[in-house]
């Protein structure tokens, strides 16, 4: 076997030129591929942060059949008082969540004494929101950030700020009605402004936990959903599952499910692109599989047909169909090696350049986010095995070709 690599080798030096063109054609795919895993892995985790940790967190519960009629933001399907200590004991055993936020969600009127329009509550504690939405705060245009909010103050969105020319300190009133249908109204101090966002959203303000409860007349406490951060993201599938289980399959007395539980995939759109980057990584990746067995099918070929001679020399003084077979396998194998070490390598040190360089981009309102790329060795790995593995695969076809030449004829071949 070392004979044969030896062989395969000094073959592959007697081709300088077709060698180093072959084995940078794999070379930039390889690099293309990690660099593109980099960046595109980057900026999904950055936005995935983003959405999660200034807004949604990672996980929300529900009372089942919630959130298939969330657009009416329906009262009568918040969480009662036992049900919202059965979910706090459960969440309080589980050691992978950092922090939970108990929100009521309601419609209201808001008015500025001269104009009304309809909008969206987000009613939270301010320290419970902070812990499940850390970035929170910086959604805040314009007022006051420290604290997030006060009693009897309100965080309005852009888009109904600059609608209703509503300004920070200003007093407007919102009205509400409650489950049993009752209207009641109450003045709120405009604390701050926050950022507009796409989808229903765009219309979300923010009371605090207490207000919400005064407006809508509770006399016993309601939730309409518990949003969830975890302590690492990547535990989210593992810890979604266990809720899942625990908390749906508690029934109520009609046998039927009262819980519900959603990672922010489920809620979020932006899941949506994030699959497209996934779609567009593996689009690359067969990009890189068809340029490396061109590449190595075109190489082995020609060497096939350029040493027919030799092939039918080394056959005729006993070298068996195996062997000769093994000669161009593995002469496929050293050029996926050579093109796929100095792809990883130019990877790797691009990657520090970039981190080096501090690459930084504007996502909405949010400016100067950084851009930190990074791979881990399982990808790596994976990409070399599928590069090398598919130089191998392309030198069967040449391989075994040339493994069934009789030496006869390759001989007499001019």
């Amino acid at each position: 076997m070392f004979n044969i690599i030896k062989l395969a080798t000094r073959n592959l030096q007697r081709y300088k030129r077709r060698t180093f063109l072959t084995s940078m054609l794999i070379t930039l795919g390889v690099v293309a591929v990690l660099l593109f895993i980099s960046v595109s892995g980057s900026f999904k985790a950055m936005m995935i942060g983003q959405i999660t940790d200034s807004m949604l967190g990672h996980m929300q519960i529900h009372k089942k059949g919630y959130l298939a009629s969330v657009d009416s933001l329906p009262l009568n399907r918040n969480l009662n008082a036992k049900q919202i200590n059965k979910v706090k004991e459960i969440l309080g055993a589980e050691e992978s969540i950092e922090a939970y936020s108990m929100r009521i969600k309601l419609g209201a009127m808001f008015s500025n004494f001269t104009e009304t329009t309809n909008i969206r509550l987000n009613a939270v504690l301010p320290k419970e929101e902070l812990g499940a939405a850390p970035l929170l705060t910086d959604r805040i245009i314009d007022g006051e950030k420290e604290g997030l909010i006060e009693k009897g103050e309100i965080l309005v969105p852009e888009l109904i700020a600059k609608g209703m020319k509503v300004n920070v300190g200003d007093t407007i009133v919102l009205v509400a009605n409650n489950k049993d249908g009752s209207v009641n109204g109450q003045t709120f101090i405009v604390r701050g402004i926050l950022e507009g966002i796409s989808g229903p959203g765009g219309r979300d303000g923010m009371i605090h936990l207490d207000d919400a409860k005064s407006l809508l007349r509770m006399d016993e406490p309601e939730i309409s959903e518990i949003a969830i951060r975890l302590k690492n993201i990547d535990q989210l599938p593992a810890v979604f599952a266990k809720m899942k289980t625990e908390l749906e399959s508690l029934k109520n007395k009609d046998d039927k499910p009262i819980f519900e539980v959603h990672t922010w995939e489920k809620i979020s759109p932006f899941f949506n692109i994030a699959k497209m980057i996934d779609l567009m990584t593996l689009f690359i990746k067969i990009m890189l599989v068809a340029i490396v067995l061109v590449s190595i099918m075109n190489v082995m070929i020609m060497a096939v047909y350029e040493r027919i001679n030799e092939i039918g020399t080394i056959s005729a003084i006993g070298t068996s169909p195996g062997k000769i077979l093994g000669l161009f396998i593995i002469e496929g194998f050293l050029l996926g090696v050579l093109g796929t070490f100095i792809g990883v390598a130019i990877s790797l040190i691009s990657i520090t350049a970039m981190n080096a360089s501090q690459i930084s981009f504007d996502f909405g309102r949010q400016t100067g986010l950084m851009l930190s790329p990074t791979i881990s060795a399982g990808e790596v790995i994976t990409v070399a095995l599928i590069v090398i593995g598919i130089s191998v695969a392309a030198s069967l076809q040449p391989a075994y070709k040339a493994s069934k030449m009789d030496p006869i004829t390759a001989l007499r071949h001019v």
